[in-house]
């Protein structure tokens, strides 16, 4: 393990700033995490995974990055219709929803193609195509730094929201996360192909009886038609998360706005997707300078190339505010701003 002075960051952000960390670090074990612990651990830091959640406003980090680079997959239990994956939290999300696709695993087709880490991905509650990280949780390993502790946390202590845990709430920055476990299916697999997109490309390719890799080519695909590539384009995929408001308050906005998309939401309340509302708002394949929102996906907030942080959120701030005047509906990034 050594601690790195001066380190660039653009290769490890998808937005592909070109920022600086003063110090950075990369832990491959808890053993590393102990050693880093025992050195001693000064405030500001951060934990990076894959870079694809964050926004570094300004040029310069001052503080150490670690980044989390622990991995490995393994099988810890079986039974005959289920399975038990212990996953290092380093590892590449899509790379190991491939992975278990092909070893006929399933409950996170779903969720192909979506960047990031293992590690990040319970912080996050990642979700896509009417799955979530929760569904097929069983639990973490976490390694407390105020005290190098190693804690397990169940789905209930986990406290899942929409893009939402208490690792982003109440013990945001006070734990990092070694291990993830996930209890997938080995057989009577739950495909979830309510969303239209899937439907649709299922039927055009006159899929009947679709397999978990059936529907994790149809995410990828669909995905790919309407994402950019964060290795052409800079990107943190959707920027913004879906809003949920109150029924008294979506029958207000569909008087006005009778097309309005719409979804069933959380605890009874109306999902609008974000993608939508900025669209008709007039932002999509809108570009100001170095920024726009991406002519596929108006969610998609675009670097295309010199951008600085600061320019990205300053350009997501108008997108945010011209949605409320609009609408009256607030939107919440799920892009981390450091």
């Amino acid at each position: 393990m050594e601690i790195k002075s001066e380190v660039s960051l653009q290769r490890m952000n998808s937005f592909g700033l070109a920022a600086k960390a003063s110090q950075l670090v990369s832990i491959s074990s808890v053993d590393d995490v102990k050693q880093l612990l025992d050195i001693g651990l000064t405030e500001p830091f951060m934990i990076l995974g894959g870079g694809s959640n964050c926004l570094f406003i300004e040029e310069m980090y001052r503080g150490l990055v670690i980044k989390n680079e622990i991995l490995g997959i393994e099988v810890v239990a079986e039974k005959d219709e289920e399975v038990f994956l212990k996953i290092g939290a380093g590892e590449n999300w899509h790379e190991v929803v491939c992975w278990c696709v092909d070893h006929g695993y399933g409950g996170i087709e779903n969720l192909s193609l979506i960047p990031g880490t293992i590690g990040a991905a319970p912080i996050q509650n990642i979700g896509a195509y009417g799955v979530e990280l929760k569904d097929v949780f069983h639990q973490l390993e976490a390694v407390e730094l105020a005290t190098g502790t190693i804690r397990n946390f169940d789905k209930e202590e986990c406290q899942f929201g929409y893009r939402n845990s208490i690792f982003k709430q109440a013990l945001k920055g006070q734990y990092l996360i070694t291990q993830v476990y996930l209890r997938l299916l080995k057989r009577n697999h739950l495909l979830n192909t309510r969303y239209g997109a899937i439907t649709s490309f299922l039927e055009a390719k006159s899929v009947v009886s679709p397999t978990i890799r059936d529907i994790s080519e149809a995410v990828i695909a669909i995905r790919q038609s309407k994402l950019p590539d964060p290795k052409v384009m800079g990107n943190a995929g959707s920027f913004f998360k879906n809003p949920e408001i109150s029924p008294t308050a979506f029958e207000s906005l569909q008087a006005k706005f009778p097309q309005i998309v719409h979804y069933p939401g959380t605890k009874g309340l109306i999902k609008v997707p974000a993608g939508w509302l900025i669209e008709q708002c007039g932002w999509k394949g809108k570009r100001l300078g170095n920024v726009g929102c991406y002519a596929q996906q108006a969610l998609v907030i675009i670097n295309y190339g010199g951008a600085t942080g600061a320019e990205i959120k300053a350009h997501a701030l108008r997108v945010a505010q011209s949605v409320k005047e609009k609408f009256e509906i607030s939107l919440s990034p799920e892009v981390n701003f450091i």
